[in-house]
């Protein structure tokens, strides 16, 4: 779905605009439309979350205006910096996470920003980015203020993936290929495993089985430098470490060790609330 829109959970809040910010940057290469996603939410019978305006009662047209205006004017200036891309915005009303889930079955790229209005102060991954990334139906693209996030970035650091063999990082793997080709970038596949009983005797069988796996996309993309690391570690500790000096980090939804029942795994978890760059989250579909 390379011509599907790239949707962007906008709420105003400084993540929102970053996320924004990224999504266009991903935009003016891949050439897809971009649609600000506003989702109006009523907590209860007697409040409801607005825009630059406190908890009051039941929102009147004039909120639903300032809504409005706030999308609009988003959308209208992203696209007068842009003029090459079709941005537009648009106002939904119902709970964020399930909303923005139902929208992303139509989109090819979802761009959250890691927490936004509403957000405590503390936890550095709103669970609107946390459910939707569980449940959303396309790549889910996590961006956090201050860390790694910048648009304008120009710097060479590589598109890191995690691949442990299951059929989502694999998914994962072409996802992160195709993001380091698209910007010109290093990829950097990493794979942390558990020694068997032969120690580090087993290493040349885990490299073969990366290297197979990486195989058709170095034919797909000759022009991709690669490099593959492995090591007897947490991976969840490894890309976290990792996304110090990268520009994208990339995994599957859940990995081998994943439940039946867990849509997102802990490793995922664990880079939405704590890795130093953006981090896509990628399911099939």
């Amino acid at each position: 779905m390379r011509d599907a829109e790239i949707l962007v959970g906008y709420d105003g809040s400084t993540d929102a605009s970053v996320a924004l910010n990224w999504a266009v940057e991903e935009a003016q290469r891949s050439g897809q439309p971009v649609r600000l996603a506003y989702v109006f939410e009523w907590l209860t019978v007697a409040s409801w979350v607005g825009p630059g305006v406190a908890p009051g009662v039941w929102p009147d047209d004039t909120a639903r205006r300032q809504v409005d205006d706030l999308v609009r004017k988003a959308a209208a200036d992203a696209a007068a910096a842009n003029p090459g891309l079709r941005i537009t915005g648009e106002v939904y009303d119902g709970p964020p996470a399930l909303v923005l889930q139902e929208r992303s079955a139509e989109a090819g790229m979802l761009v959250l920003g890691s927490r936004g209005h509403g957000g405590f102060g503390g936890l550095l991954a709103g669970s609107t980015a946390v459910s939707v990334a569980a449940h959303a139906h396309c790549p889910v693209v996590v961006v956090r203020d201050g860390v790694g996030s910048t648009a304008t970035d120009t710097s060479n650091r590589p598109v890191v993936v995690g691949v442990d063999g299951s059929e989502p990082s694999l998914v994962a793997l072409g996802f992160a290929a195709e993001r380091a080709a698209q910007r010109q970038l290093p990829l950097r596949v990493l794979h942390a495993w558990t020694p068997g009983p032969g120690g580090a005797a087993g290493v040349p069988d885990e490299r073969a089985a990366v290297e197979q796996a990486l195989e058709p996309w170095r034919r797909t993309f000759p022009e991709v430098a690669v490099t593959v690391d492995l090591e007897s570690t947490s991976p969840s500790a490894m890309l976290i470490e990792a996304s110090r000096d990268a520009r994208l980090v990339v995994v599957g939804s859940r990995g081998r060790g994943g439940l039946a029942g867990m849509l997102l795994g802990s490793v995922s978890q664990q880079l939405i609330q704590h890795a130093n760059c953006p981090v896509a989250v990628v399911r099939e579909r």
